[in-house]
């Protein structure tokens, strides 16, 4: 069966953004400037290539992800190009409840019950699931605990208060640690794997 991992940054205290949805206090927010160090890279592309499907929410999908990443994919002068191109060819699947086409390429939607979708699309054949966010969709992930694995990319900073991928939880998980790792650009990726149900004390 295929995993869902989970690939987010944060920051020290667990947040996805500021109070006000803002991300530029990340060592690298996207952005065309990609500054994180040579490993990191290395290692975000490696996770990238696990994958063949991404999850995406109605807004993030909606506030330009796909074509974001089929933008740089075209320049061949973009460093980020490799991974971009990676993201361009995964199928991408929408969860929607309003949307009833898909405008994008390479993506379609998913209007069901979110457990059932995923059950089904874990149990295709192919690569292994991720999903980038946003905060509510990831939450909502969390809490059914469909998250086999997770990246949390920490950036050295306190941001006191914020958006957090955690707000929906209201009762206990377990996650089994499985390496923290820390680059020179100041990001430490923190893995973890889910301990399912019946195997938590």
């Amino acid at each position: 069966m295929r995993k869902l991992k989970l690939q987010v940054q944060t920051s020290i205290d667990g947040f996805i953004a500021d109070k006000n949805g803002k991300t530029d206090w990340m060592i690298w927010n996207w952005g065309p400037s990609w500054s994180w160090d040579n490993e990191l890279k290395k290692y975000f592309t490696n996770l990238t290539n696990s994958v063949d499907t991404i999850l995406l929410s109605r807004k993030m999908a909606e506030e330009g992800f796909i074509n974001h990443w089929t933008d740089v994919s075209n320049d061949r002068t973009n460093p980020q190009s490799p991974f971009a191109k990676a993201i361009t060819a995964a199928r991408k699947v929408v969860f929607t409840k309003t949307l009833h086409q898909s405008e994008w390429p390479n993506t379609e939607l998913a209007q069901g019950d979110i457990v059932t979708e995923i059950h089904a699309l874990k149990n295709q054949p192919g690569k292994d699931i991720i999903v980038y966010g946003g905060a509510t969709f990831v939450s909502s992930l969390i809490k059914a605990q469909l998250i086999e694995e997770f990246y949390f990319f920490i950036n050295p900073t306190i941001l006191g208060t914020g958006m957090t991928i955690f707000k929906d939880i209201t009762d206990a998980q377990h996650i089994k640690p499985v390496y923290s790792k820390p680059f020179t650009c100041g990001v430490t990726v923190s893995c973890y794997k889910h301990v399912p149900p019946d195997l938590q004390a």
